[in-house]
C-alpha cells in the first residue's frame, strides 16, 4: 500500500513523502527543505530511501545532499538536476522507477525548466507534477517554449481524468484570479473558485487536485478549447497557450 504523506514548507511549497508499507521504502518528492522533510519521515517512523526531482530548482532539490547524507537515499533525478547535487540515476522520458513493487512512469513535462519530468503511478491513480501544472495554472516558462510547454501539458491532459495531481505550491487562490479573468463564463471554474476561496479562509490547502476538474477549469490545459483559442488568439493551442502564460506573467 502507497501513502503520500504532505507538509507545508519553505513559504509555499509542499513536500511530499510516499511510503510503501510493504518494502518499508520512502520517496521523498523534491527537497525543497532538508530539515523539515527528516524531521516529517522521523515523526512517521520512515526512512527516506530515494529522492525522485522532478526538475533542479533549488526548491526542489536544493535538500539533496543534506537528506542523502542523513539517510543514505539514493537519488533518482533529471540530469539537470547536476547541477545542485549528485544523481545516482539520471531519469527520463519513457523510464520507469520503482518504489517496492509499485512503478512510476517518468515523464517529459519540460517547459517551466528544459529537463522538468513528472513521476505517474498509475495504478495508485496519483502523479507528482513537480511546477509543471497547478491548480488552475502552470509554471512560469523559465526555460522551455510554449510548442515544447503545450506539448507537456497536452501529456499531462493524457492521464487518466482520475488521476490525483500532487503539484509543488500552494498558488491557486491568485491563479484563480487569472483564470475567471481568462475564462469567466465558465461555470465550473466559477463554483471551483468559491470552493478555493473558502478554504483559503478556514486556511486548508487546495493542493493535491484531481486532473478531471483540471480539464474543466484550467485555462493553461484548455488552450485548445475553440472559445479559449477565440478570446486569446492564436491558430493552434500553443500559441494560444503561449498568449495566456503571457497575460498571467503581468497580472
Amino acid at each position: 500500500m502507497l501513502t503520500v504523506h504532505q507538509f507545508p514548507c519553505l513559504s509555499d511549497n509542499y513536500g511530499f513523502l510516499l511510503h510503501d508499507s510493504v518494502s518499508g521504502e520512502t520517496a521523498a518528492i523534491d527537497t525543497p527543505d532538508a530539515k523539515e522533510y527528516l524531521k516529517q519521515a522521523e515523526a512517521k517512523g520512515w526512512t527516506i530511501t530515494h529522492i525522485w526531482n522532478t526538475h533542479w530548482h533549488p526548491d526542489h532539490a536544493g535538500g539533496n545532499a543534506e537528506i542523502v547524507e542523513a539517510s543514505g537515499a539514493q537519488v533518482l533525478a533529471p540530469k539537470e538536476v547536476e547541477k545542485l547535487s549528485a544523481i545516482d540515476r539520471v531519469v527520463s522520458h519513457g523510464d520507469t522507477v520503482k518504489l517496492g513493487e509499485h512503478s512510476a512512469a517518468v515523464i517529459d513535462v519540460s517547459g517551466h525548466t528544459n529537463g522538468h519530468i513528472a513521476f505517474h503511478i498509475e495504478d495508485a491513480d496519483i502523479a507528482f507534477v513537480g511546477d509543471s501544472v497547478f491548480a488552475l495554472g502552470c509554471g512560469r516558462m523559465f526555460e522551455g517554449e510554449p510548442a515544447q510547454f503545450w506539448g507537456s501539458l497536452e501529456r499531462i491532459k493524457a492521464m487518466p481524468a482520475a488521476t490525483v495531481l500532487y503539484c509543488a505550491h500552494e498558488y491557486t487562490q491568485a491563479n484563480a484570479k487569472f483564470a475567471i479573468h481568462a475564462d469567466p463564463d465558465n461555470a465550473a471554474l466559477q463554483d471551483y473558485v468559491a470552493e478555493i476561496d473558502a478554504k483559503r479562509a478556514k486556511a486548508e490547502w487546495t493542493v493535491p487536485t484531481v486532473l478531471r476538474r483540471e480539464l474543466e477549469t484550467n485555462p493553461f490545459l484548455r488552450a485548445d478549447d475553440p472559445a479559449l483559442m477565440a478570446k486569446w488568439g492564436g491558430s493552434a493551442p500553443h500559441e494560444t497557450f503561449a498568449a495566456l502564460r503571457a497575460a498571467k506573467d503581468n497580472f
